[in-house]
């Protein structure tokens, strides 16, 4: 059995590509199973997942047809796009813990995600999403947002082991 650094290439974007795809079903399970609505840096920390996902996905349906360069660049994208959502987290911790001011759309008040005729119907619990300053949930100590960053550089490493195959 081979060394772990010779798997074929596509097996570092499946690797990634299903971390990837963990953390978000996770975050959706958080909110739809536990009623935990995110905040704009929550939201903001699943975008890049959700390209890396599609980016995994792609890079896997067409790996006989990839180049060794066009797999690379694909690889390195996706490794821009998990530390992009590591960096968003990183400042999302920061604002928790009162390091540094959040956005103007980080208040409580805001309502993203939720729909006018949600707002508008009395049979919809609506409920308002956490602050971006507040810890909805934590294990450890580390709240969601630290654990996907946590999280997100390891996915970012698999990407770049995929890109030096």
């Amino acid at each position: 059995m081979g060394q772990p650094d010779h798997l074929p290439r596509h097996y570092w974007a499946a690797f990634a590509g299903a971390g990837s795809g963990i953390l978000l079903a996770g975050a959706f399970a958080f909110e739809y199973l536990g009623g935990l609505l995110p905040c704009t840096l929550c939201i903001w920390q699943r975008w890049p997942h959700a390209a890396a996902v599609l980016l995994a996905l792609l890079t896997i349906l067409a790996q006989r047809r990839l180049s060794r360069m066009a797999f690379r660049a694909a690889a390195l994208l996706g490794a821009v796009l998990v530390l992009t959502s590591a960096g968003i987290a990183l400042f999302h911790v920061g604002v928790e813990q009162a390091w540094w001011q959040g956005l103007a759309s980080c208040t409580i008040n805001s309502l993203a995600g939720v729909s006018a005729s949600d707002l508008l119907s009395m049979d919809t619990n609506v409920g308002a999403p956490a602050g971006c300053d507040e810890i909805a949930w934590q294990m450890l100590g580390i709240s969601m947002a630290g654990w996907n960053g946590l999280a997100s550089l390891g996915l970012g490493v698999l990407w770049l082991r995929g890109a030096r195959q």
